[in-house]
């Protein structure tokens, strides 16, 4: 909505055109009930923002990270183009995974597209000094395939640990074993993924999640690596702020 400006006593003109104001970011969701604590993306709570949230009936998690979202591209165009239609300036999804579906979403909608925390990798790699590279941190390693390092700008090298071994997060969040998730667990399945990504490749020196789930414990993997942590809180807040850039007096 725009207000145009008029004469010092005349009237203000406010401009319409869409459903909602003041939300400029639509979030997709997946299809889960698992526990969405503070700092998960689909709580609302986690942003500084007001967004807007639309359900993919039929994304579930497990066919999104375990069955490489077979046949759901169109659920998620349409998802998006009702997120558009209701007022969204900008849509991303909940799940890293989703970067497979990145250029189709961004041609569908017409609005910038952010599919997942991934399209981090080669800005903080940029950062990074010579000899040290992005290691990433993912729900899943064994699905993670080059096609979703590829279509999110990831170089395919990039080092890669997953969650799958632990007692609790990926039990949770992918199987769907349960309702309740045991936090504590949780945050240890991450920062051990987290441990074993350094372990294994030293020469790491920045991590990003690739799970939007992870921004809870994103401190717990900094505070024990010593590393920089992205995760998709960092990515969307950076995405939201060219939406919206601050005013200045």
């Amino acid at each position: 909505m725009t207000i145009a400006s008029g004469p010092s006593q005349g009237p203000r003109i406010a401009r319409g055109g869409k459903a909602i104001y003041g939300a400029p970011l639509g979030i997709l969701m997946l299809e889960a009930r698992f526990p969405r604590i503070p700092g998960d993306m689909g709580n609302a709570g986690t942003w500084p923002f007001p967004v807007l949230y639309r359900v993919v009936r039929g994304a579930s998690p497990d066919k999104v990270v375990l069955k490489g979202a077979a046949g759901l591209l169109p659920n998620f165009i349409a998802a998006a183009q009702e997120l558009v239609h209701l007022g969204a300036e900008a849509i991303t999804t909940n799940c890293g995974f989703l970067s497979v579906f990145q250029r189709e979403l961004a041609t569908a909608v017409g609005v910038p597209v952010a599919t997942s925390s991934l399209m981090q990798v080669p800005w903080v790699q940029a950062m990074l000094p010579p000899g040290k590279q992005v290691g990433i941190v993912t729900v899943s390693a064994a699905t993670l395939t080059r096609a979703h390092l590829r279509d999110a700008g990831v170089p395919l090298d990039t080092p890669v640990s997953g969650t799958e071994d632990g007692r609790e997060f990926f039990r949770v969040l992918i199987k769907a074993e349960k309702d309740d998730m045991d936090i504590d667990l949780a945050r240890q399945d991450v920062v051990d993924a987290a441990i074993n990504l350094v372990e294994r490749h030293p020469s790491v020196g920045a991590i990003v999640l690739e799970c939007t789930n992870m921004p809870p414990y994103a401190a717990a993997v900094r505070s024990t690596t010593g590393l920089p942590v992205f995760d998709i809180y960092s990515m969307i807040s950076w995405f939201h702020a060219g939406l919206r850039p601050r005013t200045f007096p």
